[in-house]
């Protein structure tokens, strides 16, 4: 099929992808061929050595062992590199690398040009290190990056996998949270506001109306109504918020519902700044922020009528998830709901997936291995006793959200590279552009579950009213304050209480 089969966007609300950022990549996988590999060599190289062929069946486990990981490793990446794309409907342009991207380093230059497309793990590493430049707007040439890069499993990644995101995923200890949390978090919130506004929300907003182009504070404001509508806040609640990060929503919660507020982050600039936030909203008496670990939030069975966490799971790591999710079950009321958004990786994934996800996970966000397909997810929630109410995917609404903290962050680069340096507005430039094509085009999205325990005794029928998905919107009119934080943000007269 032609490339004229694929039709391309003009939506206000979005980055539009032109038709070659729509093509696809590799996706040629299939476990049972690895399982076939991974039995088969050590079968056939006990048939044919000289000594072991003699050995039995202690002898081929033995030869699994030692060949199952290098026969692995093998077959990702002869599949990564010569793998056929999961179809050919977009024709890429076919140009010379040398169009899109300037290599300063000599050995790479040489290496890499004319129609050799370089891996994408070596192009992001050296973009980093100043090696390399983008020729023109990074994000339209990001959108043309199958034209250009190879998105191939590299001997750099395999290390990576094996030497630290692996041992981190086993461990998970409390000590390695804190500290790869801090360490991300409490950059500065000079640095996050740069991009991310005076709202200070890190994560998705909302698309109202795809038909106009709304502004980052709209869209996350569209998120705070829609959240609150779906925790169906009361006055009386008690309010969780697991993972809080600057407090904007557990103000704005105390603000215009009048509930009680707890919100729990790890970040001790968050925490400042929350705490900052909520007294300027005057909401000091039922609304605070506690800097401690989730293992640590005080214990209570039913201290709370409401939780809600909002992308901070994926930091709580595989192996620690349903413990997790027990935890909040114990601290929820058995007549309670539960707000939970967290995102992850389509199970359908390209290689592209993949490398993107540990780029993320060695640069922007580490220890969040648990981004997870919403199968895994569901899976998850109701092993530890959840009945799901709704759910919600709002990937194309993290793309818009994305967008404009890429413009953002654009806007602010001279003021980043002052302070941070060249390699972190790099870093967190590509970070943004190709997030927002990620999530644009389905590698990664969001998922917003709302769910209540699967009891006998809880009153269903009550969930009817607010059961609207994303188009719920508020009761009231919100109530906005300015802020003036620390870091010498500019006063807003639109902030969310």
């Amino acid at each position: 099929m032609s490339s004229s089969s694929v039709r391309v966007t003009n939506v206000p609300a979005i980055k539009n992808a032109p038709l070659v950022g729509l093509a696809e990549g590799n996706g040629s996988f299939n476990n049972y061929h690895l399982a076939a590999l991974v039995l088969g060599v050590p079968y056939v190289l006990k048939s044919i050595l000289p000594f072991v062929n003699r050995g039995g069946f202690k002898t081929y486990l033995f030869l699994v062992v030692l060949t199952g990981v290098p026969t692995t490793i093998a077959y990702w990446t002869l599949n990564s590199l010569y793998g056929s794309r999961k179809n050919e409907k977009v024709h890429l342009p076919g140009k010379n690398i040398e169009e899109y991207i300037t290599i300063k380093d000599v050995e790479l230059k040489n290496m890499y040009k004319g129609r050799e497309k370089i891996p994408m793990q070596v192009f992001h590493d050296a973009y980093f290190d100043g090696k390399i430049d983008f020729k023109d707007d990074i994000m339209d040439v990001l959108e043309a990056r199958l034209d250009w890069a190879k998105m191939n499993f590299t001997p750099e990644l395999f290390k990576y996998v094996l030497t630290e995101f692996l041992p981190e995923v086993v461990v998970h200890s409390q000590n390695q949270d804190e500290e790869q949390v801090r360490g991300h978090y409490d950059r500065g919130d000079d640095f996050y506001s740069w991009f991310l506004g005076p709202r200070m929300i890190y994560t998705s907003g909302i698309i109202s109306n795809p038909d106009i182009e709304e502004s980052l504070e709209t869209l996350q404001d569209n998120k705070l109504a829609v959240v609150c509508s779906k925790l169906d806040l009361k006055p009386n609640d008690r309010l969780l918020d697991i993972g809080c990060g600057w407090g904007t929503l557990v103000a704005y919660a105390a603000k215009n519902f009048g509930c009680d507020v707890t919100g729990v982050t790890l970040g001790k600039n968050q925490a400042k700044f929350g705490e900052a936030r909520i007294e300027q909203y005057g909401v000091s008496e039922r609304a605070r922020i506690l800097c401690c670990d989730y293992r640590e939030i005080p214990a209570g069975k039913g201290a709370y009528t409401k939780i809600v966490s909002l992308e901070m799971a994926e930091h709580v790591g595989v192996r620690r998830y349903s413990k997790f999710l027990r935890q909040v079950y114990d601290l929820l009321d058995d007549d309670g709901i539960f707000v939970f958004q967290v995102a992850g990786i389509r199970p359908s994934w390209q290689y592209e997936d993949l490398i993107w996800g540990l780029f993320m996970n060695k640069y922007v966000f580490p220890g969040a291995d648990a981004s997870c397909s919403l199968g895994w997810v569901i899976n998850q929630l109701e092993a530890a006793g959840f009945e799901i109410k709704n759910v919600d995917v709002l990937g194309v609404h993290y793309s818009a959200t994305i967008y404009r903290w890429y413009q953002n962050w654009v806007s602010n680069k001279d003021k980043v590279v002052e302070k941070y340096g060249d390699r972190w507005f790099r870093i967190w430039v590509f970070f943004l552009a190709y997030s927002t094509i990620i999530s644009r085009q389905g590698s990664a999205s969001v998922f917003q579950i709302t769910m209540h325990k699967n009891l006998n005794a809880y009153h269903r029928v009550k969930g009817v009213q607010n059961h609207a998905s994303i188009k719920i919107q508020l009761d009231q009119e919100p109530v906005y304050v300015s802020f003036f934080n620390s870091c010498n943000h500019k006063s807003s007269t639109f902030l969310p209480a």
